[in-house]
């Protein structure tokens, strides 16, 4: 009865992790990295078609991102998920097998020119498909066998539509164990979902961390009144609007705090502005989160709809379906909101729109969620001055700005609540899900403040469930970036510019007349080469 830790493990992407028991295998999430890559991740010790079952915490692509590659290797088992998880992975395990075959088509029209071999995707969309056709849904409080000796129970935690923390109950001869899996933790107080429920027994836990060394705003943001002035002050010098946003949670929240904007008039001066979201992903999505069940929302959402009203819908919107639909968005000058994906933007047509309005002081780029290290999104809300979209360096004018406390995670006290709410503590916590210095930072945290036996441990770890000790505890293993080899002719340029670096510093001390017909014989080599 085991636990081996694959992805997230020290890093903010790409959730796995596999159970052993009783001879029956399964993975409980199996998310893409997303961003930069820090650490090498193992490799599953088994086969694809080895796993008997995946539980799912939720739809997100770094926890469900890999589910058809998982499918194209040869795992032919339930992936058991709450019914609108399933629902949200039914589009965006097919949105992500289209970027990997748009991606590998793009990458082979340039080898074809350069005479380099075919690239295949990472997987096709026949393999998104018949990784959805293995999606089993259940519902929160539901307990479902789904392997002999494994059972699971999922419990609602505020992080996105279906979310859920999972208690995997494992029996392997005499002994039983119960290990519970935090998924994503939700904020309190979200537009849309409930708060995150407790789960109040585990022997072992395995938590997320991905604001574990920080914490939210002690005062609940105004969001309306803040994202409105943002709204206001662009739309009066005549710009736009550009909202990264992830096309799943984080794009149906800030239409709903829209429509209230627009219901109670907080912008003033530019009647039914227009709000475009370009992203059909988010379209899809938005048309899932109108159609869910009532026991799915917080109370404010769920009175709206028995009202009759959709919180999602409002005058000035426009979905952007087509390629020409998108591109006409930045043609119309009219002051406008836009929101599109990706919420890092890493990939997707929210590139497009960064290369138009970067560069144009009257624009504002508004970040409302968590940009993780190594992505577009971490560049340009840490300050960069340029960067570089399509093969163009664009300069950055814009006004960056950041919606306050709109977070979809459970700050370091948040997620400390959820863990303290256990009535039978764990043996040991696992934290992973955050960056390298967040996991370890709030594994201290857990075992100062609550008294908890807690670890971050890296890729290839492996605890021993029965034994209670880990059989593994490696290092992190950073990936070491390539380093590009230079012709034999520009390493001779080279070698001679530190030849020319050496002979200016023995200059110093020589007559002035010489350091200036010197420099001027240098800026003239310069300019003939330029």
């Amino acid at each position: 009865m085991k636990l081996t830790f694959i992805g997230a493990a020290h890093e903010v992407t790409g959730s796995c992790t596999l159970i052993e028991c009783g001879g029956v295998r399964g993975l409980v999430d199996c998310g893409m990295e997303q961003g930069k890559d820090i650490f090498e991740n193992q490799e599953l010790p088994v086969n694809a078609g080895e796993i008997d079952f995946v539980l799912l915490t939720h739809a997100h692509i770094d926890h469900s991102g890999n589910l058809p590659l998982l499918y194209k290797n040869g795992f032919r088992g339930g992936i058991w998920a709450t019914e609108a998880t399933c629902n949200l992975c039914n589009i965006m395990l097919r949105d992500c097998a289209h970027i990997q075959e748009s991606e590998a088509e793009f990458q082979n029209r340039k080898g074809r020119r350069a005479g380099r071999p075919q690239a295949d995707p990472v997987y096709t969309m026949d393999d998104a498909l018949g990784a959805i056709g293995r999606l089993v849904p259940c519902r929160y409080g539901q307990i479902v066998e789904v392997a002999p000796g494994v059972r699971a129970r999922m419990t609602d935690v505020g992080h996105l539509l279906g979310s859920a923390a999972i208690e995997v109950f494992l029996t392997e001869g005499d002994e039983t164990r119960t290990v519970v899996f935090s998924g994503d933790v939700g904020n309190s107080d979200q537009p849309i979902l409930r708060d995150p429920q407790p789960v109040r027994a585990a022997d072992f836990l395995v938590v997320e961390s991905t604001y574990g060394d920080r914490l939210h705003s002690a005062e609940r943001p105004d969001y309306l009144a803040s994202l409105a002035g943002y709204i206001q002050r662009t739309l009066d010098r005549g710009g736009n609007v550009v909202i990264p946003s992830f096309a799943v949670g984080r794009t149906q929240e800030i239409l709903y705090f829209i429509r209230e904007i627009k219901e109670r008039g907080l912008v003033h001066g530019h009647p039914d502005f227009p709000v475009w979201v370009d992203s059909p992903l988010a379209a899809e999505a938005t048309a899932i989160f109108q159609a869910t069940d009532v026991d799915y929302l917080d109370e404010e959402a769920a009175a709206y709809v028995r009202a009759g009203i959709n919180p999602l819908k409002f005058s000035g919107l426009h979905i952007s379906q087509s390629v020409e639909e998108s591109r006409c968005i930045n043609m119309d000058r009219t002051p406008k909101v836009i929101l599109s994906a990706s919420g890092m933007c890493d990939a997707g047509r929210i590139r497009h729109h960064l290369k138009h309005n970067l560069w144009d002081a009257r624009n504002l780029i508004l970040f409302v969620g968590f940009q993780a290290l190594g992505t577009l999104g971490r560049t340009i809300h840490d300050g960069a001055k340029k960067v570089r979209l399509f093969g163009e360096d664009i300069a950055v004018k814009a006004e960056i700005g950041v919606l306050p406390g709109v977070s979809g995670h459970a700050d370091r006290d948040g997620l400390t609540d959820w863990v303290a709410q256990f009535e039978k503590r764990p043996v040991q916590v696992f934290v992973n899900h955050g960056e390298d210095t967040v996991t370890d930072a709030f594994a201290a945290h857990l075992r100062s403040t609550l008294g908890l036996r807690a670890d971050a441990p890296y890729s290839g770890a492996v605890y021993n469930l029965l034994t209670e000790q880990f059989e593994q505890f490696p290092q992190g293993r950073r990936i070491r970036k390539k380093t590009q080899a230079h012709s034999p002719a520009f390493a001779r340029l080279l070698a001679a510019l530190e030849k020319l670096t050496e002979l200016v510093s023995s200059c110093e001390g020589r007559a002035n007349r010489d350091l200036t017909k010197f420099a001027d014989q240098i800026e003239a080599l310069t300019e003939k080469w330029r």
